[in-house]
């Protein structure tokens, strides 16, 4: 418990915010995609291909790895070649189910809906795979 005057309160205090400010960065680009997807489920689709997969470690503001981001760049063409970027987040503690799941999607044909107002926008739903 954290009492009035204790030396220690604003170490806890930081402690706490450095905490939710690391959850805060986890979580944004997962809540960031899910709006994406919602969005582009209207738009015209057209085929596209998971060319190159990724992993970066997140790291939070003690330097620590917090979690993995797997990130997937498929390529299509509306009309004219176009990329796009699919992100999903892991847990420190499940480096290998990263792994495992960015490496299945490797060479992965796919459908993508493409914005019809600017076609170098696009939203791949994953769950359409």
């Amino acid at each position: 418990m954290i009492l009035r005057g204790s030396p220690y309160a604003w170490y806890a205090l930081l402690f706490v915010l450095a905490g939710g400010l690391a959850a805060l960065a986890f979580f944004r680009k997962s809540f960031v995609q899910r709006l994406r997807e919602k969005r582009g489920s209207d738009w015209p689709t057209t085929c596209a291909v998971i060319d190159i997969v990724r992993i970066s470690e997140e790291y939070g503001s003690r330097g620590e790895i917090i979690g993995y981001l797997c990130t997937l760049t498929y390529f299509y063409r509306y009309p004219e070649l176009q990329s796009g970027e699919y992100c999903r987040s892991f847990p420190a503690n499940q480096k290998p189910g990263a792994e495992a799941w960015a490496a299945s999607y490797k060479g992965v044909p796919i459908t993508i809906y493409v914005d019809p107002q600017d076609p170098t926008r696009s939203v791949l739903q994953i769950d359409e795979i």
